[in-house]
């Protein structure tokens, strides 16, 4: 019984790990996909010139 509830629970655990990988990877897709409309889109600094959308 012990064996078979180890199996089940490292099936869990890869496939939350897995679940988890995955979103991890839209969410990576997402903030590539804003940061690249923010070259885009970016407003005007002074004198007229493209300012930078980010702060550092």
């Amino acid at each position: 019984m012990v064996p078979l509830l180890l199996v089940l629970l490292l099936a869990l655990i890869l496939f939350g790990a897995g679940f988890a990988l995955k979103a991890l990877w839209w969410l990576a897709v997402v903030v590539l996909v804003l940061w690249l409309l923010g070259f885009v889109v970016r407003p005007a600094g002074t004198g007229g010139r493209k300012g930078r959308w980010y702060r550092w």
